[in-house]
């Protein structure tokens, strides 16, 4: 049995009840269209990586410290829209992102919940949290980042596996100049003193993940 088509009903049901938690003036059909409009979107055929599978790993990691946020709702929803737009040859996937989710969820939200998401969305394109000062919005968003991140940590191959679909959503890209950009990248990524935010992820992931990094950085660098 394919497991993506009930990985994705069971995503669809969670969209709608964490929609529902934060609004009182949706109907069932209007959330199962928007939530037919981000699949539609994370499973076009160029990606790879950014599909419906990420957004089920992300839940999985949700599910384990959803008790330890402030918002769990507006998480997730963030979540949900945070690569509802990619392109692998554009830089502002993010913004592109962030806005449509703003677009999609004013009818139904709140102003600052609305805007709550778009900064969320905005933040994964930095991994930073940046200027926050609510102990509570910087716990939650800390939080979220770890979670985009957390494929880093997963054992060696499944990051296997991880590496070759971002290659694959990079095809286009001559491997030479690829190798460069994507070393780039990861370089930046152990030079951070540490990747995870939380003390929970830091403590789980950080030591496989910088191992795991430094395996690509060296198989790319002997392509």
């Amino acid at each position: 049995m394919n497991e993506l088509p009930l990985a994705a009903a069971a995503l669809g049901e969670q969209f709608a009840l964490y929609l529902s938690a934060l609004s009182n003036n949706i109907e069932p059909a209007q959330a199962r269209l928007l939530w037919q409009d981000i699949a539609a979107q994370y499973g076009a055929t160029q990606r790879a990586y950014h599909d419906l599978n990420h957004l089920r790993q992300l839940f999985v990691q949700f599910e384990q410290v959803k008790h330890d946020l402030h918002a769990p709702s507006i998480i997730a929803l963030a979540l949900y829209y945070h690569d509802v737009i990619y392109e692998p040859s554009r830089s502002d996937n993010e913004l592109r992102s962030a806005e449509y989710a703003f677009a999609a969820l004013r009818p139904y939200l709140r102003l600052p919940q609305c805007q709550h998401v778009y900064a969320l969305i905005m933040m994964t394109a930095t991994h930073q949290l940046g200027e926050l000062s609510d102990p509570d919005k910087v716990s939650d968003t800390a939080y979220m980042l770890d979670m985009d991140l957390s494929i880093l940590g997963t054992p060696w191959h499944e990051y296997q596996q991880y590496a070759q679909a971002v290659r694959q959503e990079y095809h286009q890209v001559p491997l030479a100049d690829y190798r460069l950009g994507r070393t780039q990248v990861l370089t930046a990524l152990l030079s951070r003193s540490r990747l995870y935010l939380t003390d929970y992820y830091y403590q789980r992931l950080e030591i496989q993940a910088r191992d795991n990094i430094k395996r690509e950085i060296s198989l790319l660098l002997n392509l």
